[in-house]
């Protein structure tokens, strides 16, 4: 889960150059983000500003002094999957303080002097993912760096994680399917009261309701994968992806251990980390409750 958690997040960090980015911008850039030479990083969240993605306060100004189209970054970013490790660090920040207008997208290089990181994160999976702060400490870039035009980086950021999130909806089915598999297979060969588990109905019909959720949650990922790729409006459809396959990951996980009874709540099997791991998948990308949020204004919009 954690490789499929870093494709997703690196084909995010790839989207704005790729989207919005310049012809020039993209024949520098996308050949080493997209060759897989390179590794990238999406700087979105602070510590105050996560569902509430307008009140950050890192910030992007004019170094005159250095040259008149030059910026110097300061602040730091949290939660960033890649932190320390990435080439580069796509990264949103303020650019003045007309709130949500105010946000300007930039592509910092890894080794960008006064580029640096926090202890990476003590997290309840994904241990495979490495999750620290990133600080940017009078960090000089130039105006090549900046994605599109300055005050633009709200509108990049929300339609970067319109696909983001199907990445994300994609690697929780296959969670969950990794779950129901290996739950039947146990099902399969486990005997109590001289028949295999499997032949209960009350497991039986567990087993179903697991299966049952998996295949609705690929259906709706590729709804909205398929509505992407005709060039369709899909970001109700992506929102519902993300809810529906990120919870249907948290239930058949869970569902996943009890079949395996105290078995599955032992490190012997891979359960328990696969529901450690569904867990986070409700909350990255957008929260479940900003989905609904999502889904609901784009459904009753005038």
């Amino acid at each position: 889960m954690s490789v499929a958690v870093g494709v997703s997040v690196h084909g995010l960090t790839c989207y704005p150059v790729a989207q919005f980015g310049t012809d020039a911008q993209k024949a520098a850039l996308l050949p080493a983000m997209l060759s897989g030479a390179q590794l990238g990083a999406y700087c979105l969240s602070e510590r105050s500003a996560g569902s509430d993605v307008a009140a950050m306060t890192a910030r992007a100004t004019p170094d005159d002094a250095a040259s008149p189209t030059a910026y110097v970054l300061k602040g730091t970013k949290a939660w960033i999957s890649h932190a320390g490790h990435a080439d580069f660090y796509t990264s949103f920040v303020r650019t003045s303080d007309e709130g949500s207008r105010g946000l300007s997208c930039f592509v910092v290089p890894g080794d960008s002097e006064g580029l640096t990181f926090g202890t990476p994160e003590r997290k309840m999976g994904l241990h495979c993912d490495t999750v620290s702060e990133v600080h940017f400490e009078g960090v000089s870039v130039g105006a090549d760096s900046l994605v599109r035009k300055s005050g633009q980086g709200m509108a990049i950021a929300l339609s970067a994680l319109d696909t983001g999130r199907l990445g994300i909806a994609a690697a929780a089915t296959g969670l969950a399917q990794a779950a129901l598999d290996a739950a039947a297979d146990y099902a399969k060969d486990r005997t109590q009261f001289g028949r295999p588990i499997a032949q209960f109905q009350g497991l039986a019909f567990l087993l179903a309701d697991m299966e049952a959720a998996v295949t609705s949650a690929r259906a709706t990922y590729l709804h909205a994968a398929r509505l992407r790729d005709a060039g369709r409006a899909f970001t109700k459809e992506a929102a519902v992806a993300k809810l529906v396959c990120t919870d249907a990951a948290m239930k058949v996980t869970t569902d996943a251990v009890q079949v395996l009874g105290g078995a599955g709540y032992t490190q012997d099997f891979p359960l328990e980390r696969y529901m450690r791991e569904a867990k986070v998948t409700q909350i990255f990308e957008g929260t479940n409750q900003i989905q609904r949020l999502v889904i609901s204004r784009q459904l009753l919009r005038g």
